[in-house]
């Protein structure tokens, strides 16, 4: 009999199953992207002024992330009853119809069904990604290879702006994310199911995908509640600070006009380094909540100088928008950890709700935002929003459980 050679190490980060999460996940990004830097001038060839377009375009987002939202419920029950691959299907058929159909769009109300329904399936890729990723590396290549997956992932949003400059067509920038999606399917065909789902499929006695489990519990209510906390803080610089980068850089009296979606792009370039990096140091640290922690400390310290009133030119927004990039690029570690913290029944939701929680959570901060606006001034409205983000992230990581060496072969019962 003839012994299977083990693999190495760069064999299994580079197997089948890890390419193709990576190129999902960077495909959902551009997709993900694509609004908040085509949002401005989307809406004005709608015909919308400046502060329709502020309005308009919070709410289209707002949207865009309650879509996020129910998709990630929808997508996490569907991955722990189904598998990770039906997700990784289902999930880019209805990103990529909707996102081509944003190309065709001329009012607003309709933009803002398609990217509610854009929404729903973009809420699926990252979490069944990296929970099928989980369950295949060896515990010892898991950050490295989930931090690679976000790694390449998030360079989809610098191809989306990049796209858009180069054809300078907003519509044409959408019909790209929709045809590149639609050719990931073909990718898709070879990649395996999970083994450790493959080996409870078929268990009818245990509960599979039951998102309430969450809350019948006050273990896991209180584990699940500090996963979302943990990152709050990436989606306060991506929703506040970048996305609304505008009407920072007129607050702190930057002449020339700040670019949104060129604020979005560098944030996204720290953020692809920075969920590279993060592999690397829980690796090192052996540990995912020291990591972690010492990212969220980069974050915060970009953000308080940020919104301090010193930066006076564009090119420091923007290199600051780099910097805080970096920070929250333990975006896939926080995922994972998400992921390593439940059983296989219910893993695939965890990692699925989680992240879309964390995006749904835009919609509390932009209003929190918007809210005090008026009474403090921009700069104070957005350093409100990030105390309150800070605050519960860096808590949530100093009490969550560390996962860093956990065998993931456990059910939830």
């Amino acid at each position: 009999m003839i012994e299977e050679k083990e693999k190495t190490n760069l064999q299994h980060l580079l197997s089948i199953p890890v390419i193709v999460a990576a190129l999902g996940y960077f495909v959902d990004i551009y997709d993900l992207l694509l609004f908040g830097i085509v949002r401005i001038p989307s809406l004005t060839e709608m015909g919308l002024n400046e502060e329709q377009r502020s309005a308009v375009g919070a709410s289209i987002l707002n949207w865009q992330m309650i879509g996020l939202l129910l998709g990630g419920i929808l997508w996490g029950v569907v991955g722990d009853k189904k598998g990770r691959l039906s997700v990784l299907f289902g999930s880019i058929i209805t990103y990529s119809i909707a996102n081509i159909a944003c190309g065709f769009v001329q009012d607003a109300e309709i933009y803002k069904i398609l990217r509610f329904i854009a929404g729903i399936g973009l809420a699926g890729e990252l979490g069944a990604g990296i929970t099928l990723v989980s369950e295949i590396l060896p515990k010892r290549l898991r950050a490295i290879g989930t931090s690679l997956v976000a790694g390449v992932g998030l360079c989809g949003a610098v191809v989306a702006y990049f796209t858009v400059a180069l054809f300078d067509s907003w519509r044409t920038a959408y019909f790209i994310g929709g045809g590149l999606g639609i050719s990931l399917l073909l990718l898709r065909v070879g990649v395996v199911e999970s083994g450790m789902f493959d080996s409870i499929k078929h268990e009818s006695k245990v509960a599979k995908g039951n998102f309430l489990a969450f809350f019948t519990n006050r273990r896991r209510f209180l584990l699940y509640i500090k996963c979302i906390a943990i990152g709050l803080p990436t989606w306060f610089v991506i929703g506040i600070l970048s996305t609304f980068s505008n009407e920072f850089g007129v607050a702190l009296g930057i002449a020339e006009p700040i670019i949104p979606g060129l604020a979005i792009m560098w944030c996204y370039i720290g953020l692809a380094s920075g969920d590279l990096m993060s592999g690397f140091f829980s690796h090192a640290l052996h540990s995912r909540k020291k990591a972690v922690a010492l990212m969220m400390a980069f974050t915060l310290i970009g953000a308080v100088v940020y919104l301090s009133g010193i930066i006076t030119t564009a090119f420091w927004l923007y290199a600051f928008c780099l910097w805080m990039g970096i920070g929250i690029g333990y975006w896939a570690m926080f995922v994972t950890i998400s992921a390593e913290q439940f059983g296989t029944n219910l893993r695939a939701t965890a990692a699925t709700t989680v992240p879309n929680m964390v995006r749904g959570a835009v919609v509390l901060m932009t209003s929190l935002f918007g809210f005090a606006k008026p009474s403090v001034g921009v700069l104070l409205a957005g350093g409100i929003v990030g105390i309150c983000a800070f605050i519960l992230g860096f808590y949530a990581v100093w009490s969550i459980p560390e996962t860093h060496d956990r065998d993931l072969d456990f059910l939830e019962h």
